[in-house]
């Protein structure tokens, strides 16, 4: 008897530790879950609750917005990502070649990433904005052709993804911790082997900082299929829209170029009330999240496997 009661003793000081951790799960991920589930299979607009089956789902196949939505979230995610990754490793390997002003430099990278979204946005549309904008000027007196970053379809996502290279502080501070972490006798060692600057790179450098790399492009790739803020305010800017008391614009300008599938969602969430077929559009993106953040993890995999073989 007294081995089954300390079994059931240990049972129950596992779960009291583990329980703050249990209730958050429940509250704040199973629970809503489960709920967006069921809600997905109704139509629900916050008063009145009407189970329809598959309707939902059947109904987004034929949605042309909420597919245009996701393909613009896609474009970003397939471009801005990595760009913001390259970008962000390229300064942080400069950053630590720098004998000088490294310090200054480094804090002038970071600082865009720390102005509040909505402001970064509206001065960066404001610096591109063709006529009136300092970077549209400068181009003018140099006789450089400069496009009309977010009044025209074809520049809209391009402009957003430069907007997201001018707040790379957050990739680059991370990556330049990782690479200021790279043991320095490895370098040596393959500098007296006669390793180049390419390889020592390739070999030590890249297998080192994989980590690093990887949760950059997993949280990179996350917020991006959540990306709301800036596409919303640089759309307004640039149509010279803004939110009023009892007004709605449709969002996207120009042309659906700049809606997101977080704003498709909110839409139909908040100004339709369509909070069932919302449910099913929260469902899909968090299918794609975990999509990519599984392809992701088994590349990462795939590289450790070949650089411990080879």
């Amino acid at each position: 008897m007294a081995a089954p009661r300390a079994r059931r003793r240990h049972r129950l000081r596992v779960l009291a530790f583990l329980s703050p951790w249990l209730i958050g799960f429940t509250v704040f991920f199973a629970y809503p879950l489960l709920a967006t589930v069921y809600f997905s299979f109704t139509r629900y607009d916050l008063f009145s609750l009407e189970y329809v089956g598959l309707t939902n789902y059947r109904f987004l196949l034929q949605d042309e917005d909420a597919w245009r939505s996701m393909r613009n979230t896609m474009w970003l995610v397939v471009v801005m990502v990595p760009l913001r990754v390259l970008f962000g490793l390229g300064t942080a390997q400069l950053l630590t070649q720098l004998k000088a002003g490294g310090n200054l430099l480094r804090s002038v990278i970071y600082l865009p990433y720390l102005v509040p979204p909505v402001a970064a946005t509206v001065a960066f549309v404001f610096l591109l904005n063709p006529g009136t904008g300092p970077v549209e000027q400068l181009a003018d007196g140099l006789g450089i052709p400069m496009p009309d970053w977010f009044n025209e379809p074809q520049w809209s996502k391009p402009g957003l993804s430069l907007l997201g290279l001018w707040a790379v502080g957050d990739v680059m501070i991370i990556l330049l911790a990782a690479l200021l972490d790279v043991p320095r006798q490895l370098y040596e060692a393959s500098a007296i082997d006669g390793a180049g600057p390419w390889q020592r790179f390739r070999h030590i450098t890249l297998p080192t900082i994989s980590p690093v790399l990887l949760f950059a492009a997993v949280t990179g790739v996350i917020q991006t299929l959540q990306y709301f803020t800036q596409a919303m305010v640089a759309a307004k800017v640039a149509a010279g829209q803004a939110d009023q008391p009892g007004t709605t614009t449709a969002p996207g300008y120009p042309d659906g170029s700049t809606l997101t599938f977080p704003q498709w969602l909110y839409d139909e969430g908040f100004r339709q009330f369509n909070m069932g077929y919302a449910c099913v559009l929260a469902l899909l993106l968090l299918a794609v999240s975990m999509a990519f953040t599984l392809v992701l993890l088994r590349q990462f995999h795939a590289f450790a496997d070949e650089e411990a073989s080879g």
